[in-house]
């Protein structure tokens, strides 16, 4: 089983994240991008949303998108997005964890850069490409899990957008 996170290679955020309009964004152009927007309208309510999602080649290869979702609810939002090409998988199960762990692992990066700023507030979900119906099933609890392990609010299909709408325009 090949993985593309390993503990010893965090923070996954020093890859380029890309904007909307194209623009490449490293971490800390992202992290400014990110406040930028919430300091715009501050009495506004924001969630920041990661999720990542895949595509499966013939060759069993698989790339992978992450996105950041900044969501002024009610008005609107901004999303960032990155892609990795991955190894070979041969399962199912084996590629799941792995948009799981590089959601995890942005997750993890992007909340200890943003919690340097007092002064912003927001509530934060990870979302996965991962529902009650469909092959990945029986992967919701086991999926679950790993990112209630670290304490995070997480949405599945069909609520998870983040994974299944942003992530999932961009592979």
């Amino acid at each position: 089983m090949k993985f593309l996170i390993k503990k010893d290679k965090l923070p996954v955020m020093e890859d380029y994240f890309f904007a909307t309009n194209g623009q490449k964004l490293n971490r800390n152009q992202l992290v400014e991008e990110i406040i930028g927007f919430i300091k715009e309208k501050p009495e506004s309510f924001y969630k920041i949303i990661i999720g990542s999602d895949s595509q499966l080649f013939p060759d069993k290869s698989a790339d992978f998108v992450t996105a950041i979702v900044v969501h002024r609810v009610g008005n609107g939002g901004r999303y960032f997005w990155k892609r990795i090409e991955g190894g070979k998988f041969y399962t199912l199960r084996d590629r799941i964890i792995e948009e799981v762990l590089l959601s995890l692992n942005t997750a993890i990066d992007l909340l200890e850069l943003l919690k340097k700023e007092a002064d912003i507030n927001f509530d934060f979900e990870v979302h996965v490409d991962i529902g009650q119906n469909g092959k990945s099933s029986s992967l919701i609890s086991e999926v679950t899990g790993m990112i209630r392990a670290y304490n995070f609010n997480f949405k599945t299909k069909p609520e998870s957008y983040a994974a299944s709408c942003v992530a999932d325009k961009h592979v």
